[in-house]
């Protein structure tokens, strides 16, 4: 693809990152074949090829319009166009540059900054999004319908491991997750006590920032990236083996640290020490030997791949090994490559595409009667358990029934 971006973009580092993924696309549209929204709408400009064409029209100084950033808006950043894209156009980071100087260019009504703000200002703050979510548990009855499905039971925490072991490992309790299913992270913690390895929260760690980063926000996201690196150093210093991560959105944020601080004199290589050491759940079991963790009981369930751990962190058929391994029988899932729709908060500002294919993966993932729904990521979770009356856990809590 031929360029010609504004001289003030071209020479800047997001200008050139920009011009070269511009170029490596060819325009073929295998990337349409996976979109969930371009299956929806079947309009260009809902698809990564259409989208990619409009970004270079916006860098390369053409008049754009509300019209412009909603169709940017309405990406899931599902990351599926760059597992189907034959010519590894990185397809995210220029969306996120195209998002970033569209805000600069075209206004947001009140309400949509009032709720933009609301969310920047609540949910990556754990003490905050507690308080808040315990409010609309309270007020529950005078929550507006479309957030009241949004507001799920509260869950017990559970019991943390009590066991020691030379081998330790660190776990990111995140912002989100603690409040909604803070069963999570100790189910987590039993589950590696199993295993010989003892799991350590540092409370000063928290959210990943990639909710911040996402809604344009990249100066705080960074200072949550350059906090969280400051209060695991020591540990890491002192001999921890990997950063567990139980939210595959988390993990794909920190997995991706070395790239956003990789300017940084003080944290670049840190960041990219971080970075690597950042494993997802069933990469830190897969590479056990966990036969102890065999299941008593196994179940038929319906096992829902997040985006970000197939598409993003590139995980795939590593959750389900493990699950088989254990006993459990797999249902097949149609369409398990596509986004259900939860996404971070698109499901609050595209609820319409968010209920379709919210809908439509539930619709698959119950096709085969399963006694329980899994996944990886908590967002998914409260996603599917919405519209469905089937259990949906993590998956790390199949472990615990051996």
């Amino acid at each position: 693809m031929r360029t010609d971006l504004l001289d003030s973009i071209k020479y800047t580092s997001e200008g050139r990152l920009a011009d070269d993924i511009l170029r490596s696309c060819v325009h073929c549209g295998f990337c349409n074949a996976t979109c969930p929204t371009y299956q929806l709408l079947g309009d260009e400009n809902e698809g990564p090829r259409g989208r990619i064409y409009l970004i270079k029209q916006l860098l390369e100084g053409a008049e754009v319009s509300s019209s412009t950033r909603d169709h940017l808006d309405r990406c899931l950043i599902c990351r599926n166009c760059e597992t189907t894209c034959p010519s590894g156009v990185k397809y995210s980071q220029l969306l996120e540059i195209g998002k970033k100087f569209i805000g600069k260019t075209v206004d947001r009504s009140f309400k949509e900054q009032f709720v933009r703000d609301a969310l920047l200002n609540t949910l990556p703050y754990r003490r905050r999004f507690k308080l808040f979510l315990t409010a609309g548990r309270f007020f529950l009855p005078l929550v507006p319908p479309t957030l009241r499905s949004k507001i799920p039971a509260r869950m017990v925490a559970g019991k943390w491991a009590k066991g020691s072991h030379q081998r330790r490992m660190l776990i990111l309790d995140g912002c989100v997750q603690p409040t909604l299913s803070p069963d999570i992270n100790s189910a987590t913690s039993r589950v590696l006590d199993k295993l010989g390895i003892t799991l350590v929260n540092i409370k000063k760690a928290g959210c990943c920032g990639a909710v911040s980063q996402h809604l344009n926000r990249e100066k705080d996201a960074l200072a949550m990236m350059r906090r969280n690196i400051k209060a695991w150093w020591p540990e890491i210093e002192a001999g921890a083996e990997a950063i567990v991560t139980t939210a595959s959105g988390c993990g794909l944020m920190i997995k991706e640290y070395g790239d956003y601080l990789k300017d940084d004199e003080q944290y670049a290589e840190k960041a990219r020490q971080i970075s690597a050491l950042c494993k997802d759940l069933s990469e830190v079991i897969l590479a056990e030997d966990y036969a102890t963790l065999l299941a008593k009981k196994p179940k038929k369930i319906s096992w829902h791949p997040p985006c970000t751990l197939q598409h993003g962190q590139k995980i795939t058929g590593v959750v389900e090994k493990i699950l088989k391994d254990c006993g459990y029988q797999l249902n097949p899932i149609k369409d398990s490559h596509l986004c259900c729709g939860s996404a971070g908060t698109y499901s609050i500002f595209q609820p319409e595409l968010a209920t379709q294919l919210g809908n439509n993966k539930v619709t698959h993932l119950e096709a085969d009667q399963p006694e329980l729904i899994v996944t990886a990521n908590i967002g998914c979770q409260t996603h599917l358990q919405e519209r469905t009356k089937t259990s949906v856990k993590h998956w790390v809590h199949l472990l615990l029934e051996s």
